[in-house]
């Protein structure tokens, strides 16, 4: 039996759409994430439990995990006979790479079920892919933070994919979801199809400066050039009192503030712990809907995908 965990990511980064990730952790040791568990079998058989397997289609070539499986099967050109259990912790829709927990629990486990026939290159191109056909578009800023682990820049030169850069030990996140759910695919929708050039120019200056800072260990000049200036101005709309909930943030004292991923978990950047939690007693307080909600404060998940064992 294998059992495989994946982390939560944030992806953009306010900064980076579709080139940064970040994995990450609660500070309290908590996982925040899914899990998969494969064992041999005379058939294929996918079993959905956890918090969040009521959000999951009843049709199993709908399913995240036959999707994974069936594209694996093709890819080594061998149909694999297993019972595969995923374990649902992660809400569908959320902002936090809840898809890219699926895909990539289930691949790194079928994988290694295989005794790893495809290496991580080739497991990280499809995990992309299938992420892609969920979404609409293929990006790796979540997928690659939570197999990788750590802080991802997305390459997609010369045969690489991604690369870990350095990450600031001294931010602390703080990760809110109100429980309700905010589709991938139309938070894309909605963003424009072209850009005008000072919006492009001003972007790349954003991002290089971010990864300058990120290679110098200059944390204030990365948190203030972290401004999205790409998806926020066009999502903000998605996630009611959006500028309201970020002026009351910064106001608390957070270094930074955004929307993680494609909303509506929205996350902000704390340099110590007692600006943490108090952001994390409003958040709790003002900006969570339902019982499925949650606030984390969080730190980098620096490891990834990895077997936990039963």
């Amino acid at each position: 039996m294998i059992k495989i965990y994946a982390p939560a990511s944030i992806g953009n980064m306010n900064v980076g759409f579709d080139t940064l990730g970040l994995a990450i952790q609660p500070k309290n040791g908590k996982m925040l994430g899914d899990c998969v568990k494969i064992t041999s079998s005379k058939y294929l058989n996918i079993i959905n439990t956890g918090n969040f397997a009521f959000q999951l289609p009843k049709q199993i070539k709908q399913n995240i995990v036959w999707k994974c499986w069936n594209h694996f099967c093709k890819m080594i050109r061998k149909k694999i006979l297993v019972s595969i259990t995923l374990e649902k912790n992660m809400p569908i829709g959320s902002g936090l790479g809840s898809s890219a927990c699926s895909i990539v629990s289930t691949l790194v486990a079928i994988n290694q079920f295989c005794n790893n026939p495809l290496n991580k290159t080739e497991l990280l191109y499809l995990m992309g892919k299938i992420e892609g056909e969920i979404s609409g578009e293929i990006h790796y800023d979540n997928v690659a933070p939570c197999y990788y682990g750590g802080l991802q820049l997305i390459v997609k030169e010369n045969n690489i994919i991604t690369q870990q850069i350095p990450h600031f030990n001294n931010w602390i996140w703080v990760v809110a979801w109100p429980g309700v759910k905010l589709s991938t695919s139309i938070a894309r929708s909605i963003l424009p199809t072209q850009y005008k050039k000072n919006i492009c120019i001003e972007h790349s200056r954003l991002l290089s400066n971010f990864i300058h800072a990120s290679y110098t260990n200059q944390s204030e000049l990365a948190s203030y050039v972290m401004k999205d200036i790409i998806a926020e101005p066009y999502r903000l709309k998605l996630i009611p009192n959006f500028l309201k909930i970020k002026q009351k943030i910064l106001n608390f004292g957070a270094i930074n503030f955004g929307i993680s991923g494609s909303g509506p978990t929205i996350f902000a950047i704390c340099n110590n712990e007692i600006t943490a939690h108090t952001i994390c007693q409003w958040l709790i307080k003002n900006y969570i809907k339902n019982k499925y909600g949650f606030v984390h404060i969080c730190i980098p998940d620096t490891i990834g995908a990895r077997n936990i064992g039963i």
